[in-house]
């Protein structure tokens, strides 16, 4: 008789090969030396640091010129691979589907030759002053989890280019993400709706704005310096005219501004003392024609939320706290509060995958000239990542001697790579072998006439 444990081996074997073989069936073009290249990365022992050596790891069985074939001529089947991303099996919080979007950047400072760079936000470590650097800022979106965890699900990754307004571009992947989760059962009728955490760089007001009809719910972080207003009342006066727009005044920094909570929450988090949340709904932003409300026609929209206060005893580390400000798209109950202000601290999770990314993963190792390579590597990133979340229920813990052990729930993604080389063996490899053939010519004898062209960084036409 089969055991309950053995079972869930064999279901979680299951959705391991059955991931990799759509994997490879949405590679329409080189697909042999891209999926191998993507083993190659969590078979390579040690972080991905150069990009041809990945071509000496064992489970990538062709040169280092078939990988750079691959990433300059290859093709992925984008709207397949995301289906199958939104089709795995997502964590929960409270059983709500919860996503985190966040901007990362890949730095190319002196890529002059490569077009489309931004300036990216990136504080510089050496004097503190530069605060940008120019590279590719890439959106990312994953669903998060619960309980203090490393992991989360990556479900999409695009490139942000120099005529793209950000917050249009994050309203178009949040419609699309919400399509294919619905399409792939992830939302039925009677489940909460969709909830995406985002940070204090999102304009979350017109991006309530452009997501009205949609039932997503909203949730991202406010500067500390912002002034709201309720809802206008009745007319102050006997005098006749137009009913006001804006009711009473509600300063961020000034308390005696604040009327009484509709919703107040208090309780003890293990980690950050004795907390109070407060709530207050149907509050609007002053409309200002400027940045991207610029060009917009007619009267600027008065757009409505509740604003979440969040008061800390204290922070790790002995820290001081910051006052938080939260936005919320809906009106909320006093269940809510709580479930609202933990999924934000949740969102810092997708910090963790981008470390793990960079630093394990390579994502930021090569050198690419154009965006399109660039993405084709972007997209392997996430589908190996992919690969080491489904195969976190196969791993056992390979620790180092001076590392602490972990439970089955508490590995990270790092001890999953470690053993990946062994699982793969059960998986199978749907790649064929590669064809005997010999060196090319290389390159062509003489200089260069054509140089290649250099561009400028570009700018966010945009934003305010």
């Amino acid at each position: 008789m089969i055991s309950v444990h053995d079972q869930t081996l064999a279901g979680a074997l299951d959705r391991l090969v059955g991931f990799r073989c759509e994997f490879y069936g949405c590679l329409t073009a080189r697909a042999d030396a891209l999926f191998e290249l993507a083993d190659a990365v969590l078979c390579a022992e040690g972080p991905v640091t150069s990009l041809p050596e990945l071509s000496l790891v064992p489970e990538h069985r062709r040169g280092h010129g078939a990988m750079y074939d691959a990433l300059a001529c290859g093709r992925i089947d984008l709207t397949r691979l995301t289906m199958a991303l939104a089709g795995l099996s997502l964590p929960r919080r409270d059983g709500q589907l919860v996503i985190a979007i966040d901007v990362t950047p890949w730095p190319r400072p002196d890529a002059e030759c490569s077009p489309h760079r931004l300036h990216c936000h990136r504080p510089c470590r050496c004097d503190g002053v530069r605060q940008t650097i120019p590279g590719w800022p890439y959106s990312v979106a994953a669903a998060l989890g619960t309980g203090r965890s490393s992991w989360t699900a990556p479900l999409d990754i695009r490139r942000l280019g120099p005529h793209d307004d950000p917050t249009e571009v994050t309203a178009t992947q949040i419609r699309e993400l919400h399509a294919r989760l619905h399409a792939a059962g992830h939302l039925p009728a009677g489940d909460p709706p969709l909830l995406v955490v985002l940070d204090s760089g999102y304009d979350l007001v017109r991006l309530t704005w452009l997501l009205g009809d949609l039932p997503v719910g909203l949730l991202g972080r406010l500067r500390s310096d912002r002034v709201m207003f309720s809802p206008g009342g009745p007319r102050r006066g006997s005098h006749p005219g137009r009913l006001p727009r804006h009711g009473d005044r509600f300063a961020f920094a000034d308390p005696a501004t604040h009327p009484e909570p509709e919703w107040e929450s208090t309780g003890t988090h293990p980690r950050y003392g004795d907390t109070r949340a407060r709530a207050w709904t149907r509050l609007h932003p002053r409309p200002e024609r400027r940045g991207a409300w610029s060009d917009h026609p007619g009267t600027l929209p008065l757009v409505e939320g509740t604003i979440v206060h969040l008061a800390v005893e204290h922070l790790p580390g002995n820290r001081t706290p910051k006052p938080v400000w939260l936005w919320f798209n809906h009106p909320i109950t006093d269940t809510d509060i709580d479930h609202l202000w933990r999924s934000y601290l949740r969102r810092f999770d997708l910090e963790h995958t981008f470390r793990f990314i960079k630093q394990v993963l390579g994502f930021t190792r090569p050198r690419p000239r154009h965006g399109d390579q660039a993405d084709r590597w972007a997209w392997l990133i996430v589908a190996a990542y992919t690969q080491l979340r489904l195969a976190r229920p196969l791993t056992p813990d390979l620790r180092r001697p001076w590392e602490k052990p972990l439970t089955a729930d508490k590995i990270t993604p790092g001890r999953v790579r470690r053993s990946f080389r062994r699982i793969r063996h059960t998986t199978g490899n749907p790649a064929s072998a590669p064809k005997a053939t010999h060196p090319g010519p290389g390159r062509p004898p003489g200089r260069n006439t054509h140089p290649a062209p250099r561009h400028p960084v570009g700018k966010h036409p945009k934003t305010g």
